[in-house]
């Protein structure tokens, strides 16, 4: 069911370099409807919509109304709604720690640089729906946008057979903070957001998972908008030492491989036992998988074993990995942090498993993955903010400064850059003054 190899095998290679989904075709199409909803607007919106959600609607359904929201409270468990809350308080505290703050440091000749932080004004968060529902994507994607201080946050997420939009996503979306809700899914609801419909206006960022419609829907639009990132199949990759409980291990790597028959699961282990043991654990629990198809085909064809030579081993392929998810399942992790340069989140000892990552440990679970992980960082609070710096030099640093300046433009050939800080040098030395 899963490939056990060791360290130093041909076939370790191939994980390294993440799995092509040959996306010209369906890069093609997503191109046709991302123009069809720039030319046609709310009229492609409603027509993909019944093509793709088989779902009729009229151009006033596409907004969810509040009364839909209310109406969804009623359906939500009390229980689950206290679960939502407690992880969207922790998510919030977490997310309010990353807030930087506006700065400027005057010297002793009176100039002053500074950097303003300023929230980006409207963000769109997509949030796949249909069948299934994600809230916490849309407390990850929402929250963080909230604590920013963005003040127009619109979720757009795809309809369910009947219309409607799944209660535990639409009350999520209220407990988070969204301003407006739409109706829509895949590469239409992406190009809505970022050019604008008859009724939606087109935001200045976009951010959250959606299948490879949506993704390349976002590669598209990013510079009439900017993107979060371009997430591909989830990944967890689990160092463990012969002390690692084989059950809690096996059953981490399956948390990730039941979702997408493209996800991989990984564990790097010096201890040969330790793989024999996990192996016995994966059969043992897929059994009672209500997904286990899906998990079968991810640890069939991505999941592995890999036994190194040492831990420091496995520590040099995490870091050409760069996974999504790492769990560190070793004695004493923190002492092992350290070697970690390249990893979406980190999970330290036995009762870190990834799921409370996903759910409310407070970090943010829109990770990269697809090795991206070596460039790009988690979701967080920075997304959502755009800084602008600020000068405002005093005469007497530009008399002692322009020189230089003059210097270095002339060297580059840009003689109007020099003659503007010239003529100012001339100017108040005819005037005098230090001031």
């Amino acid at each position: 069911m899963i490939k056990v190899v060791n360290s130093d095998d041909l076939a370790l290679a191939g994980l390294l370099y993440r799995r092509e989904t040959g996306q010209k075709e369906i890069a093609d199409k997503v191109a046709k409807i991302v123009e069809a909803v720039c030319n046609e607007g709310d009229t492609a919106l409603l027509r993909f919509t019944e093509e793709f959600d088989k779902v009729q609607l009229t151009p006033d359904q596409l907004k969810v109304k509040d009364e839909e929201i209310d109406e969804a409270y009623k359906l939500v468990e009390p229980a689950v709604l206290e679960s939502l809350r407690l992880a969207r308080d922790r998510i919030e505290k977490f997310h309010r720690r990353q807030r930087a703050d506006s700065w400027f440091e005057p010297d002793a000749e009176g100039t002053v640089m500074g950097q303003m932080v300023r929230p980006l004004f409207r963000v769109g968060s997509y949030v796949p729906g249909g069948t299934a529902s994600y809230p916490s994507s849309v407390l990850m994607n929402v929250i963080p946008a909230k604590v920013a201080g963005v003040k127009h946050i619109v979720m757009v997420t795809p309809p369910g057979k009947d219309g409607r939009i799944n209660p535990y996503t639409l009350v999520a979306a209220r407990e988070s903070g969204a301003t407006e809700i739409y109706r829509i899914g895949g590469a239409q609801a992406i190009a809505a957001l970022a050019y604008g419909t008859q009724t939606i206006r087109p935001v200045d960022k976009i951010t959250g998972p959606g299948n490879i419609y949506v993704t390349l829907a976002k590669q598209q639009v990013y510079g009439q908008v900017d993107i979060d990132m371009l997430a591909g199949p989830s990944e967890v990759l689990v160092i463990a030492d012969g002390k690692a409980n084989a059950a809690y291990i096996a059953a981490d790597m399956l948390s990730q491989a039941e979702h997408d028959p493209l996800a991989a699961a990984l564990l790097l282990t010096p201890d040969e036992g330790l793989a024999q043991r996990v192996q016995e654990e994966l059969r043992k629990q897929i059994a009672g998988l209500p997904r286990q198809n899906v998990a079968k085909r991810s640890l069939g064809d991505y999941g592995t074993i890999v036994i190194t030579k040492d831990l420091d081993e496995a520590f040099k392929i995490v870091n050409r990995f760069a996974p999504e998810h790492l769990e560190l399942l070793v004695d004493d992790p923190f002492s092992w942090l350290g070697k970690v340069y390249n990893a979406g989140s980190v999970f330290l000892g036995p009762y870190s498993p990834e799921p409370v990552g996903d759910y409310l440990a407070g970090p943010n679970h829109v990770l990269p993955t697809g090795g991206t992980a070596r460039f790009y960082s988690g979701l967080n609070l920075d997304a959502f903010v755009k800084k602008s710096t600020v000068i405002s030099f005093s005469k007497a640093t530009l008399s002692r400064l322009g020189d230089h300046v003059i210097r270095l433009a002339e060297v580059e050939g840009l003689q109007a850059h020099a003659n503007a800080v010239r003529l100012r040098l001339e100017q108040e030395g005819k005037n005098g003054g230090d001031k």
